[in-house]
């Protein structure tokens, strides 16, 4: 089996004229860190307003071979201050300065994300979901409704062998992907410990090397412009470093084996709906039938999505299924725009997307005023 995959290796990676490429650097210990209550550490890092000052917290899961120091990759702290935000990232259980989870799923993904909101005096958050790193924002959204102020969701990735997709919705999404991409898929889901031999391969090496071929991406033109860009190439080598500093590949084939199985809940799970109760609990059906108050079930807050058309590494066809399953999100369709282009280094586009999620601008809380939620809101939502 090992020379099996020995001889796949060869065929997808050997390339005679790949230019030298640096070692990885091992940075110091910089990152702070919280204590969970089940003992492990959990690294995160705080941007643009204190939390006690902040009218907007946000908290944003990284992706896969990524580390808390993305977040929102390029955003100012200019603006993060001009529209009173705190931003919060974190490293997931094995990444960065993160202490393993032995039994780590996205329940409990969505916990740690509770756990840390607490620890840092944060009460209600907008969640961030990007590419790969959506799962935790679906989770959170599934497991923590109460704690979420909204969510703003970027190429969101769902389940690819989801089996709520129609056959032609994951033929336009599958269609899309190279070769290898799909043979990762699934080992992820078939053989993932397979997977540690690609990694260490890879990204694991030791080398640095480019995202599209270690990801097995295949790439728009304004994609693969953004890659070459040297700001660009800096930010992403000094994240994967942080990302990979523990040189440990278990936690990266639980990312990849999470992506592709059972999640424990379905994106239905989150549509907005009225509460349905079984006849059979009459005291709860008579309660339904006499009450003045309709309950809901499902997620109450907003939900936002921005996707590229041009995207293929989250195709479009995965934000209109994710679209058809929640109505009630409102889509933000991007011409033009791939994968990275939109959310990385694009001052106007932040500038966008924090007025269309927060309204124009007001800066941080004078110390000692509330916020208070208008009822308003969950109304619209509800009626949506």
């Amino acid at each position: 089996m090992v020379d099996l995959f020995a001889a796949l290796y060869v065929n997808f990676e050997y390339d005679s004229s790949a230019p030298f490429v640096k070692q990885v650097f091992l940075h110091p210990a910089s990152a702070s860190r919280i204590v969970l209550p089940d003992g492990r550490y959990m690294a995160y890092k705080e941007r643009g307003v204190s939390a006690d000052r902040a009218r907007f917290s946000i908290i944003a899961p990284h992706t896969f071979l990524s580390s808390r120091l993305a977040g929102i990759p390029g955003v100012k702290d200019s603006l993060l201050e001009e529209f009173g935000i705190h931003l919060l990232t974190y490293d997931l259980p094995g990444f960065g300065e993160s202490d393993p989870h032995p039994k780590r799923t996205l329940e409990s993904s969505a916990i740690d994300m509770s756990y840390l909101a607490d620890a840092l005096g944060v009460d209600k958050f907008w969640v961030i979901g990007y590419s790969s790193g959506s799962k935790h924002a679906w989770a959170a959204l599934r497991y923590i409704p109460d704690r979420l102020a909204g969510a703003a969701m970027f190429a969101p990735m769902v389940n690819p062998y989801d089996p709520m997709m129609t056959k032609e919705e994951r033929r336009r999404t599958w269609i899309k992907w190279t070769r290898k991409r799909k043979f990762m898929y699934f080992l992820a889901q078939s053989f993932p410990r397979f997977l540690g031999f690609f990694y260490q391969r890879s990204f694991l090496s030791g080398k640095h090397g480019q995202i599209d071929r270690w990801l097995s991406l295949s790439l728009g033109n304004r994609d693969k412009a953004l890659l070459e860009d040297p700001i660009y190439e800096e930010f992403w080598q000094r994240d994967v470093e942080e990302s990979i500093r523990q040189g440990n590949v278990k936690p990266f084939v639980e990312e990849a084996a999470l992506q592709v199985s059972n999640w424990g809940f379905s994106l239905v799970d989150l549509k907005l709906q009225k509460r349905k109760y079984n006849r059979k609990n009459v005291l709860n059906w008579l309660k339904a039938i006499f009450t003045e108050t309709q309950e809901y079930e499902g997620f109450l807050g907003p939900i936002h999505i921005w996707q590229g058309m041009d995207d293929t590494v989250v195709p479009p066809s995965m934000t209109d299924f994710v679209h058809r399953v929640l109505p009630g999100a409102a889509v933000h369709k991007l011409p033009y725009e791939g994968h990275f282009t939109y959310i990385y280094f694009c001052d106007e586009c932040h500038r966008q997307i924090f007025t269309t999620l927060f309204g124009t601008p007001q800066g941080p809380l004078r110390l000692g005023v509330s916020l208070e939620v208008d009822p308003s809101i969950l109304e619209d939502n509800a009626e949506q």
